[in-house]
């Protein structure tokens, strides 16, 4: 069981997401960097899709009141335990009555929580997802406060095999890293400000070539308007050739509408079932990670690529987390 000490300033349980229900109007939800979630379970041993904790920005004080194997993954959010700080991105066996925190941001603004057995919250529609504008999911379907407790999941062997080798390596330290991580060239690059790829959008070809032009060459800035729904972003002014009136259609993750006003929406976890303003891009799903790690006043930059491409760049990521996997598997037996 996990205690919260303090929660942060948002702190809440997702999963990969609440599909098949969009067609109802109810939102997918889950995690805002999907990869990261993903890497927190499997050095956990957990199945991708486990829930895991999703910190944002101010971390939680936790509390852990049984011994745990955890993962922690995504953006640097300087965490330490009992006041040692602790890398990212590798497998932690964690002593009974250990203290985790959280300090400022280093880079990107969101942080996963892996624990080994995952957190056995209530489904709600197929998913453990936490939907806070709906209160459904995760934990009470809301953000966690102080004093909460979470309690852990049974761990898989593959779980228990990797707390062992961890385990039998501690000795009187609270608290044990493994000695080895992810490779970093899986590793999205949170530290500067990124490009991110997209391909063209359904109603790209709509928009002045003036526009096309300031999206690709143009710095945009995340406003602090943004939220997990979708980032407002402050730039160019973007616009259609001519006045189009448009039928609302269904919208994903990483599509870049562009309302009246020509900044650009930027829709992410949260995101509307479906929307009528024109979309002039897609983010490419391999860089939803360094979307969802960009926090307000950071700048980003756009670059077009195929959707061949982005397919293939999504293939090749996919091919290296199978030889993750196995590399994991080898390493603990």
């Amino acid at each position: 069981m996990l205690k919260i000490k303090k929660p942060g300033l948002l702190s809440n349980i997702q999963d990969m997401g609440r599909t098949g229900f969009q067609k109802f109007g109810v939102i997918a939800s889950g995690a805002m960097d999907p990869f990261a979630h993903r890497m927190a379970n499997l050095l956990t041993g957990n199945a991708e899709n486990e829930p895991t904790l999703e910190i944002t920005m101010l971390g939680p004080t936790i509390i852990f009141e049984e011994d745990a194997l955890i993962s922690i993954c995504g953006g640097d959010l300087s965490p330490a335990i009992n006041g040692v700080p602790v890398r990212s991105w590798r497998s932690i066996f964690v002593k009974k009555g250990s203290e985790l925190k959280f300090g400022y941001t280093r880079s990107g603004c969101r942080a996963y929580l892996g624990v080994a057995g995952g957190f056995p919250v209530p489904e709600v529609m197929k998913s453990k997802a936490t939907y806070l504008r709906a209160g459904i999911g995760g934990y009470e379907g809301r953000a966690l406060k102080a004093g909460d407790l979470l309690v852990l999941g049974t761990p898989s062997d593959q779980s228990d095999k990797m707390t062992e080798y961890l385990a039998r390596q501690l000795q009187s330290q609270s608290f044990l890293e493994s000695d080895w991580s992810i490779t970093a060239e899986l590793i999205p690059n949170t530290e500067s400000n990124p490009f991110i790829r997209f391909t063209k959008g359904r109603q790209f070809e709509l928009f002045s070539k003036e526009s096309r032009q300031k999206l690709i060459g143009d710095a945009f800035e995340v406003t602090a308007q943004s939220d997990r729904m979708g980032y407002r972003l402050k730039g160019p002014a973007l616009s259609l050739s001519e006045p189009t009136e448009l039928i609302s259609e269904a919208v994903n993750f990483g599509s870049i509408q562009v309302p009246p006003d020509g900044n650009p929406i930027v829709l992410l976890a949260d995101r509307q079932t479906t929307g009528g303003y024109p979309k002039i891009g897609q983010v490419a799903f391999v860089d939803l990670p360094l979307l969802a790690q960009a926090k307000p006043g950071d700048k980003l930059r756009f670059v077009e690529i195929s959707h061949e491409k982005a397919q293939r760049l999504y293939l090749e990521r996919e091919w290296k987390l199978k030889e993750l996997k196995q590399g994991i598997y080898l390493k603990t037996r």
